[in-house]
């Protein structure tokens, strides 16, 4: 049986949502980070970086959107991810470029104590982590241009994964709304049942008027 480890309104709902479109049955767990839930002895010992999300399969546990969405695809919905293996790599890619860059520049603003120990400098780390995102949601907009999905014609986990950040986007004030195209899309994401289901589980910002 698949348990989910997630947190509402973090990078966890990318892998909420790609397993609820693919279908297979699964128990979820909610954990409050305000109540530092992902710190506790239980939780540690499901993923010891306390972390989300984390998945728990029959083998053991997999954490990491990218390695858990790719999972997913493979096992339960293989129409999820391309079976090109050329459009498969750029679908990692595009992942690991969410994961390694885009997450981390609104952790600078999020938790800036994680980059430098001095807090006279954390303003400044909120001010440029706001930029590089700001650019990184442009640039996530120019790679929908013209596009259905993100990949091209086809839904994939890619897509529940930059919805992550139109939502932490429009959390602090971002002007998301003039990124056309990907207000476009938020719009064809937001009209996907099974999208939907997750995003008000997890009360998301974008189901807010």
């Amino acid at each position: 049986m698949l348990k989910l480890y997630y947190a509402p309104g973090v990078c966890s709902t990318a892998s909420h949502i790609g397993l609820e479109e693919s279908g297979a049955k699964y128990d979820s767990q909610a954990l409050s980070f305000a109540n530092n839930e992902q710190k506790t002895a239980e939780y540690l010992k499901i993923n010891p970086r306390g972390r989300v999300p984390a998945l728990a399969i029959d083998e053991g546990v997999i954490v990491e959107n990218t390695a858990i969405l790719d999972y997913v695809a493979a096992k339960y919905a293989p129409q999820l991810m391309p079976k090109d293996p050329v459009q498969r790599a750029r679908a990692i890619s595009l992942m690991a470029w969410f994961s390694n860059t885009v997450h981390p520049s609104f952790t600078h603003i999020s938790r800036p104590e994680r980059f430098a120990t001095d807090t006279a400098v954390h303003e400044h780390l909120k001010a440029v982590g706001r930029e590089n995102f700001h650019a990184n949601l442009k640039e996530i907009d120019g790679l929908l241009a013209g596009k259905q999905w993100i990949l091209g014609d086809a839904f994939s986990v890619v897509d529940g994964y930059a919805l992550v950040f139109y939502g932490w986007g429009k959390r602090i004030g971002l002007p998301v709304t003039e990124l056309k195209n990907y207000t476009a899309w938020k719009d064809r994401m937001l009209a996907r049942p099974a999208v939907r289901r997750v995003l008000e589980r997890e009360q998301s910002v974008l189901l807010a008027a």
